[in-house]
């Protein structure tokens, strides 16, 4: 019977994962994997390249461990890998375009919707946005970042962002209404 170490402490288990001990880099891909596979799943469409995108982005992961410093969050800093990793992915897949117009400064009216649509249709819902629009609706509404960020990430302007998110919420914003009309008959 072989006796198998239990890392309870993270920090031990990244250290050992660091000097290349492979139970401590599957424990940590088989702790990560499942939310790390819907981050990716949140950029790319197809489950499948999701999946390819997250396993690099483990690969990733597991090369530039000796780089983190133990500062902040173990699980953001692997969330910041698999999302720089799905945006290349997007990038090398096809040309993202960003519109460049000016953010329109008029507030949606009515911008929460209440429904209760699962998250599997919203999620088809947010991959029918056209590339750019997906991106920086994802980054900024999920993941939490601000539009300085998201222009550096993307190499945009702030205001391109800003304008993305605007076109990306009114869009989505027509699609649910379209939907409603289609399933209730009217408004």
């Amino acid at each position: 019977m072989k006796i198998i170490t239990i890392y309870n402490n993270e920090k031990q288990l990244i250290k050992k994962a660091t000097a290349g001990n492979p139970e401590a880099q599957k424990r940590i891909y088989d702790k990560f994997s499942p939310k790390m596979l819907g981050v990716c799943r949140q950029y790319v469409k197809d489950l499948h390249y999701a999946e390819d995108v997250m396993i690099s982005g483990f690969l990733k992961v597991f090369k530039n461990l000796g780089s983190f410093g133990f500062h902040g969050s173990f699980e953001g800093w692997i969330r910041k890998i698999m999302i720089r990793e799905s945006i290349s992915y997007i990038r090398k897949q096809q040309f993202v375009v960003y519109d460049d117009e000016l953010y329109e400064r008029n507030e949606l009216e009515g911008n929460t919707i209440s429904t209760d649509m699962d998250v599997e249709h919203i999620q088809m819902l947010i991959d029918a946005l056209p590339e750019g629009y997906k991106v920086v609706f994802v980054l900024y509404v999920v993941e939490g970042y601000k539009h300085q960020e998201i222009a550096e990430l993307l190499q945009i302007s702030e205001n391109t962002s800003k304008s993305q998110l605007f076109k990306a919420r009114k869009m989505l914003q027509e699609q649910l209404q379209q939907q409603n009309i289609i399933g209730y008959g009217s408004r």
